[in-house]
This record gives structure tokens, sequence and C-alpha cells, in this order.
């Protein structure tokens, strides 16, 4: 009787031990990405929101391809097709990185659009996916060199003061003389030559970093002379969602050497898309 009774608590433990490995064996999630030592109970860091990424080639509107290359629309509708297609990254791991551009010719500028979207992942169980896309997001804002925000202070400052240190005298209205305290400052070489640097952004659209947009966002703006061609602007815009890294890059190069990119333009054009594409991780 005793040996009756233990083989019946063998055997209600082998049927206890099928069913727990019957249960597991209908998980169909991805296990790709799971960290080290990860397990039900673990202090692992949370993994990242997103696992996979959306097709960027088809991600933009064709409304919104039309307003940033506007050359395409005087092609031959087969070849605004082309265009309006995109040219997708080529990428080893499509659920890791993803990326595409497009390029358009006119007479007065030629435009190129490029987007890129890493999803981030750590390997560290006690580093999170968000934490680790924070210090790539962090890297590539430090490489931007953005310069460093304004102090209000500073400013009030320079404004009531003269190089020496004394009072300002009341402004008389004419070129060259110091402005009154508390009157607003103009831009750098409009006092002399009446023009902008082209070498330099117009105020407050500086390189910075942007409120609103994900997680962490800042905007680059280069303007880029090679030998005696014309003038190229690139506007970057960077996102960070969660574990997923967004860069929108938009540049536009004049026919003519003389002419300058819109500054201003370009960057809203950059911004609207940027907040579009974000908006889809929402989705």
């Amino acid at each position: 009787m005793q040996r009756k009774a233990y083989v019946s608590g063998t055997a209600a433990l082998l049927v206890a031990l099928l069913a727990g490995c019957t249960a597991g064996s209908g998980d169909t999630g991805s296990t790709a990405d799971t960290k080290p030592g990860d397990s039900a109970g673990s202090d692992a860091a949370a993994p990242g929101r997103y696992r996979t990424l959306y097709e960027p080639c088809g991600a933009v509107q064709r409304s919104t391809l039309r307003d940033l290359l506007p050359g395409a629309a005087e092609l031959p509708e087969e070849q605004q097709e082309k265009v309006y297609k995109g040219t997708a990254a080529v990428t080893y791991d499509t659920d890791r990185r993803v990326g595409c551009s497009w390029k358009a010719d006119a007479p007065d500028a030629s435009h190129h659009l490029r987007i890129d979207v890493e999803r981030v992942v750590s390997y560290d169980p006690e580093v999170s996916d968000d934490d680790r896309a924070q210090e790539v997001y962090a890297r590539k804002q430090d490489a931007a060199q953005l310069p460093a925000p304004a102090d209000p202070r500073d400013e009030k400052v320079q404004e009531t003061r003269t190089p020496s240190g004394t009072p300002s005298p009341p402004s008389s209205g004419t070129a060259g003389t110091p402005a009154a305290p508390g009157a607003t400052g103009t831009t750098g070489t409009s006092d002399t030559t009446g023009t902008a640097n082209p070498t330099e952004t117009t105020e407050g659209l500086e390189p910075r970093e942007l409120d609103g947009l994900g997680d962490a966002a800042f905007l680059d703006d280069a303007l880029t002379r090679a030998g005696s061609t014309a003038q190229h602007r690139t506007v970057s815009v960077v996102f960070r969602t969660s574990n997923v890294i967004v860069t929108v890059e938009y540049i536009e190069q004049p026919a003519l050497a003389t002419e300058l990119p819109d500054s201003k333009e370009l960057q809203e054009k950059a911004q609207a898309l940027a907040r579009n594409l974000a908006e889809r991780f929402n989705e």
C-alpha cells in the first residue's frame, strides 16, 4: 500500500510539470529582444514600447511630398511616381532600423528628403530600452553642437550697459548710436551692411531643442558651400519617442550660387513632417 501511494504521488507531479510546459508553448511573442536573464518576477529593466517599425517610404502622404519636392510636379506622370515612391535604405534588420529618401530637381532648386528610423534595444538587464535610446539620442545631440541657450539676465545687462559698463545714453535714432535702455536688439550686421551673414541663421531660427515633439527633440540647421557651387542648407529634426529615434533631414540647393535657401521655410516643413511621423507611433 505504501508503494502504491508513492507511485500515485510521482504521477501527479509529472502531470503538473507537463501542464506547465504546455501552457508556455503557446506564447507566440518574439524573444529576439529578450534581455539576458529576463524572466517573470525578475528585476530586469522594462523593455521599450515598440517592437516593430513602420515602413517609412509609405509613411509620408503624397500631398506632403508634393510640398517638400516641388520639382516633381513638373515631371511626366511615370517619373513623378518614381520620385514619390522613394528609395528604401538598405538595412539588415527592418525591425531595428529602416529609412527612405526622395530627391527632385527643379529649374530653381533641388530638394532632397531623408528619413531614418532606429529602434534601440538594450541587452543589459539593468538598463531599459528607453534609457539606452536616450543615451543614443544624447550622443546625436552632442554631435550637433547646439549653441547654449542665451541667459535672459545676460541679455538684459547687455541692453542696458555700454561695453565700458556705464549706462547707455538715450538713442537719437541715428546709425551707430547705442540703443536706449530696454530697447530690443537688432541683427548682428543690420547696422553696417544691412544684409544678414550668410553663414549664420536668422535670430530665432538657430539650432535648438524643440518642445512638444516626442520625449525629446532638437533641430539643427547648417548652410554649406562646396567650392564654387551654390550653397545648400540642411535642416535636421531628430526626436525620440520611447525606444525609437527618428531623424528627418531636408536639404535645398538653389540653382544659382547667389541664392540662399530660406531657413524659416525649410525648418517649418521639416518640423511639420517630424510631427506627422511622431503621431504615427500613437496609432
